[in-house]
């Protein structure tokens, strides 16, 4: 059969591309038989002639001038492959980059990192000019620190649980640490108008499914992408539990949560996210990038922040894996391994499974062909299923051992591993340890709006984000994990920080009375009075300390009649501090 009618043309580039919504997971023990089921939705690339591709024969009984013979053609096809007979360890591409730690910094200071003052700022401007396009006659007239304040409120929700928001203010179940801070119809209508992007800007960006948010997520990836990278890295999806009505909405029946928003996110080994890219049916596509199809195009763009020709290592699971890519990036000096199904290797003749069960657990066979300056390793080991993994840098070799238990047996037995698997199942797992502390404290605030559930699960993968970073700089200055803070600590620090942090703790309710100031002057109206600091200094909560004087001194609040010898040491006045009258708080504060 001819080569382009069994592997088809290369279609015409495109700018929107679809992304296939059936998704494979991450499992290693993932049977090829079940992967190779449906049809393969992405489009095989085949190097053009002038990409210098040398290609070698499948079988095993050639003679190396038929192998130069064949390397001589005009126009090369895909990559010819042979069987590996001679085992030898492949030279590991040491890693060009620097691995480094920072100074350990307060959970506030990490949360604030990412949702910086700008981005805070931002969503008080939107959210007051949505309340004001809703109804003239009610702004809601948010402040920046009360932001803060209900964002606090949410991450103390996420810790206590409790099924409805109203419950934190309810008599029977109240929660101080949220009923305290603001008022529930407060509370109610901050949530009611969170907003964060102009809705009458939605012509002029175009048909962007994710306008709402779109700034938000801008400036996330934006700090993600800044986040200094450890070596290895991988691209996995990412499920953001949700059943309401969102056209966004996806359903993956292999995954523990079934229904809800995915997102594809690029993270190192230790689960620290550094890019991602929320799924919406279709993508815009960088003309820069090569085009190789819908699934391998979302490594490429995922993979754009990793620095090139610095040896870093990229893993993902056979939904994204194909030859294409792997030599595309192999050409930014990113080496690759993935899983990969047998409908993306063209021309591998491989052992089926009944073969190698035959051989017992722990069989494989290896497979090698030269691209350029490429080789490409393809490993097929048989453990209880058989799995196929592709890689640029490390094949079968060398081999290590592994224990599994042995059903017919009744015991532990040593099977042998491939190099390639033991690097691929060390790797991988770094979505995974980004997703399962975001599940331990996860906001789970109902709402009417689709794209609070984003927003919310960016809190808690910023939270988790800054407790995994907390931790990186622990490790750097020695610190064990029996002394490093716990991630309910942490977010609960963060929590606290946001509502009080610079912020009055007076819970002002009914007619306001009159301030310090204001019965000072009353004072003053009928005789004189010692004066007393002015409200810039008498307010700004700095280095007020607390002192006795050896004399006895009139208190300073006007109507108290109290002679305490404690004083201010930065106001220099008399003020009455007892457990009946706390003339110092009032006197601060007011």
């Amino acid at each position: 059969m001819d080569s382009k009618t069994f592997y088809g043309k290369k279609g015409n580039d495109q700018a929107v591309r679809a992304i296939p919504s059936d998704s494979e997971d991450s499992e290693l023990d993932g049977s090829e038989s079940e992967d190779s089921e449906g049809q393969d939705s992405q489009e095989e690339w085949i190097p053009e002639s002038g990409e210098g591709m040398s290609i070698e024969n499948d079988t095993e009984s050639v003679n190396e001038n038929e192998d130069e013979d064949v390397a001589e053609v005009a126009n090369p096809g895909p990559p010819r492959w042979k069987t590996v007979h001679n085992p030898s360890c492949n030279p590991y591409p040491e890693w060009q980059g620097v691995s480094r730690s920072d100074e350990i910094l307060s959970p506030l200071q990490y949360f604030q990192q990412f949702f910086s003052e700008d981005i805070l700022e931002s969503i008080v401007q939107q959210s007051n000019l949505y309340a004001m396009q809703n109804n003239p006659n009610k702004p809601l007239n948010l402040t920046t620190k009360e932001l803060e304040q209900f964002l606090g409120t949410v991450v103390y929700m996420s810790l206590f649980g409790l099924p409805r928001t109203r419950m934190f203010w309810n008599k029977a179940c109240r929660v101080s640490q949220v009923a305290d801070t603001m008022t529930l119809n407060r509370w109610e209508a901050i949530k009611k108008y969170l907003h964060f992007s102009n809705n009458e800007d939605r012509q002029e960006e175009g048909n962007d499914p994710l306008h709402k948010i779109r700034p938000l997520v801008t400036h996330l990836i934006s700090k993600l992408k800044s986040i200094p990278m450890r070596e290895k890295l991988a691209v996995d999806e990412q499920m953001v539990p949700f059943k309401g009505r969102s056209r966004l909405k996806q359903y993956l029946p292999s995954k523990p949560k079934k229904w809800g928003y995915k997102i594809l996110v690029l993270a190192g080994s230790d689960g620290v996210p550094h890019n991602f890219e929320i799924y919406t049916g279709r993508a815009v596509h960088p003309p820069e990038l090569a085009d190789i199809g819908a699934s391998g195009n979302v490594v490429l763009r995922l993979a754009q922040p990793i620095p090139k020709q610095e040896n870093y290592k990229l893993f993902f699971d056979n939904w994204f894996t194909s030859v294409p890519l792997v030599l595309t990036l192999a050409q930014q000096g990113i080496h690759t391994i993935g899983t990969v199904r047998c409908n993306r290797l063209p021309g591998v003749n491989l052992k089926c499974d009944a073969e190698l069960k035959k051989k017992g657990r722990g069989s494989f066979e290896e497979k090698m062909a030269i691209v350029g300056e490429t080789t490409l390793h393809v490993v097929k080991w048989y453990d209880n299923r058989t799995v196929s993994l592709l890689s640029d840098y490390t094949g079968a070799y060398p081999v290590n051992e592994v224990e599994r238990w042995d059903r017919k047996q009744k015991l532990i037995m040593n099977v042998p591993r491939p190099a390639v698997v033991k690097e691929y199942n060390k790797n991988m797992g770094g979505v995974d340890l980004l997703d399962s502390p975001i599940a331990l404290y996860r906001i789970k605030i109902r709402s009417k709006k689709w794209y609070h559930r984003l927003v919310f699960h960016f809190m808690d993968m910023i939270i988790v984000t800054g407790w995994l970073l907390y931790r990186r700089d622990c490790e750097g200055t020695g610190m064990t994990r029996k002394e490093e803070m716990r991630l309910y600590t942490f977010k609960s620090y963060i929590a606290e920080g946001l509502q009080k942090s610079g912020k009055s703790l007076e819970c002002k309710r009914g007619r306001p009375s009159l301030t310090i100031a204001g019965e000072y002057e009353e004072k003053r109206r009928k005789g004189p009075a010692t004066p007393i600091p002015i409200p810039a200094v008498r307010l700004d909560a700095t280095a007020h300390w607390m002192v006795m004087d050896e004399k006895k001194g009139r208190c300073k609040v006007p109507g108290c009649t109290g002679t305490p010898k404690a004083k201010c040491r930065k106001c220099d006045v008399h003020l009455c501090f007892t457990s009946t009258s706390n003339c110092f708080l009032r006197f601060h504060t007011e």
